[in-house]
């Protein structure tokens, strides 16, 4: 199986400006890390099997049940264990998009046909991706905003696609992870059908929401009950930590800093867009905390002489040498990206 590269490896780059993982550019909470650190008070005690409060206190964040709520080691953990449980035989997922869920396919031997997004539509999903459902088909993947290219899919579409899964008896997971990061989030997210829709799988976590990527926390919300019990049973156990579940706990506490963090994006995704399209590269219309677009092929290794790094986008299906991605960081941190793009531009 082809191994997949993420970004954020900042320990092999060490001293870099990190521009290749989408966190909050604001930092991770004080209030997080001190429920970390009270956390290890429990360190030799198992953390809480099933994650009971964890769970409720994001049902109601999330305006859900608890019952519909099931944590994960991450967002990826509660991938893999959604592909054991449902063990599809055949999937559908666009190209580009996330390489972790056909990596988890993948793992259960899950034959993956990939749907390509036309770069002359700018990637963006449209309605012919209906005519790709068929019978045959057990579980789709969909992530909105898309990564690597930060496009939303709209409602009606979403709804659209929902419905003929459901005509089709075809598992829908939708990765609404970046949104969190988009203007309107409730016009996107599909919490709505969950109780209406069994086949209906929404994927969260609290890495990008809180900057909180090295603690591995991550959940699932699903209306199918059965679905999420396999799912659990299916999991090793004590598979959240005491510390990330503490975390989380004080996470959910942090409305303020999310509106703040929420803020700066927009304003500092404007910027970058504008820089870099005055800068001379295509820059793509991405409405996530993150900006893709096309340079040359070399410009992942001249930003890394500079002590910048990017994600080099190349090793996504459906792209190749150019693509590539940066978060949105603070203006301090994005000026500095933008001052070594004029550099090389210029030769310097």
């Amino acid at each position: 199986m082809e191994k997949h590269i993420h970004g954020g490896d900042v320990y092999h780059h060490q001293g870099c400006i990190d521009f290749s993982a989408n966190c909050n550019p604001l930092g991770t909470p004080e209030g997080i890390k001190r429920a970390i650190i009270e956390s290890l008070d429990h360190i030799n005690d198992y953390p809480q099997v099933g994650c009971a409060p964890l769970k409720e206190a994001i049902a109601e964040y999330e305006n859900v049940k608890a019952g519909q709520v099931i944590c994960g080691n991450g967002a990826a953990e509660v991938i893999f264990s959604l592909c054991r449980a449902v063990n599809p035989k055949k999937a559908l997922v666009p190209a580009p998009t996330f390489a972790e869920y056909q990596q988890a396919l993948y793992s259960i031997d899950c034959q993956v046909e990939f749907f390509p997004l036309d770069e002359k539509k700018q990637f963006a999903l449209g309605e012919d991706f209906l005519e790709a459902l068929t019978e045959e088909i057990d579980i789709i993947f969909l992530c909105n905003p898309n990564n690597p290219t930060g496009l939303l899919i709209e409602k009606p579409l979403l709804e659209k696609i929902l419905k003929r899964c459901r005509e089709r008896n075809i598992l829908m997971a939708v990765d609404e992870c970046f949104l969190d990061f988009v203007q309107d989030p409730e016009t996107y997210t599909l919490k709505e059908y969950l109780d209406t829709y069994d086949n209906l799988f929404l994927l969260k976590a609290f890495t990008k929401r809180y900057a909180i990527a090295g603690v591995r926390l991550g959940y699932g919300l699903c209306g199918n009950r059965s679905l999420l019990e396999k799912m659990e049973s299916m999991s090793q156990p004590w598979n959240v930590s005491s510390m990330a579940q503490a975390a989380g706990l004080a996470a959910l506490k942090e409305t303020k800093y999310v509106e703040a963090g929420r803020q700066m994006t927009f304003a500092e995704l404007a910027y970058l867009k504008e820089e870099l399209t005055g800068l001379g590269y295509l820059v793509y219309p991405s409405q996530a905390n993150y900006v893709f677009f096309t340079g040359p092929v070399d410009l992942y290794e001249k930003l890394e002489q500079k002590k910048i790094l990017i994600r080099d986008c190349s090793n996504y299906t459906g792209l190749s040498k150019g693509y590539y991605r940066v978060a949105v960081k603070n203006h301090e941190e994005n000026q500095q990206l933008v001052k070594a793009l004029e550099e090389i531009d210029t030769g310097k």
